[in-house]
């Protein structure tokens, strides 16, 4: 299955409930993991972002769905990246001309 990296920062609203985070945070991982993806891991950053979580998903439209409700609740927004791993990119220069 195809990997995503979702940045996240806090909005006001979220910062302001950011006690509730924990139980966010879990919820949203079984939400998205219903949906077909397999949660690979989540991480509180400091600097630019607040959140990076890794996952897979057998398809873009299901990460669309899941990070569109993540924006929907008003506590996070969303940058997602697809991930390639080191084979894929390595298989992916072998072709190069």
């Amino acid at each position: 299955m195809p990997t995503y990296v979702v940045l996240m920062k806090l909005t006001d609203q979220g910062i302001r409930a950011v006690k509730d985070s924990p139980d966010r945070i879990e919820s949203s991982i079984k939400h998205f993991e219903s949906m077909g993806g397999k949660f690979m891991g989540f991480y509180a950053t400091m600097g630019q972002y607040d959140y990076v979580a890794i996952g897979e998903a057998p398809n873009e439209a299901i990460v669309m769905s899941f990070v569109l409700g993540l924006g929907r609740s008003g506590d996070v927004r969303t940058t997602t990246l697809k991930a390639l791993s080191r084979d894929e990119f390595e298989a992916i220069v072998s072709k190069l001309p």
